[in-house]
């Protein structure tokens, strides 16, 4: 069984500072043609810092697209001709004021592949220096700290909606044992 689609047709009908979106027309097996939507992005890292003394380092941020605050690892988009371990060095500073020594790749993911190509590269970042954060000016965050015991019960209990943030924390409980 045949699990490719090709594309007849593609047309891009937006783009935008952070995405872009297109409708590519698909041949289907039996010579059946469909629609799908594609939301283009460029790619973001996760990073999950662990203090010296064991805590985590979250962020909590008003999120438009959900019309609610929400705790999360720091995470940002990465810019053109970035590397992903180079936006996560940058993110982690301008998020939480925070630089990493020793920033660890442990993961990468597509966030919802049935419409986007959105990428997330996930990193552990410890042997951490504090500095002065350098949010940008839409970002409102307030600097959160948990021991990981609390964030896995808050994600089994529910209280953490965000995919990035469950997958860092799941994965990062097994580094710190």
């Amino acid at each position: 069984m045949g699990f490719e689609e090709k594309t007849m047709k593609s047309e891009r009908i937006y783009e935008g500072k952070i995405v872009n979106l297109r409708i590519d027309t698909v041949e289907l097996p039996g010579k059946k043609y469909s629609k799908r939507e594609i939301v283009e992005h460029p790619g973001a890292v996760g990073i999950v810092p662990i203090t010296e003394d064991g805590k985590i380092i979250l962020v909590r941020q008003f999120r438009k697209a959900v019309e609610k605050p929400l705790l999360e690892i720091p995470a940002g988009k990465i810019e053109i001709n970035e590397e992903p371990k180079e936006t996560a060095l940058r993110e982690l500073f301008e998020e939480t004021g925070f630089y990493s020594n020793k920033m660890e790749y442990i993961i990468e993911f597509y966030t919802s592949p049935g419409f986007s190509n959105e990428k997330v590269y996930l990193f552990l970042a410890t042997e951490l220096e504090k500095r002065e954060a350098e949010p940008n000016d839409d970002e409102l965050i307030e600097i959160e700290m948990y021991d990981i015991k609390d964030l896995v019960e808050m994600v089994n209990r529910g209280e953490i909606n965000d995919s990035k943030t469950i997958i860092g924390i799941l994965l990062a409980e097994k580094y710190i044992k």
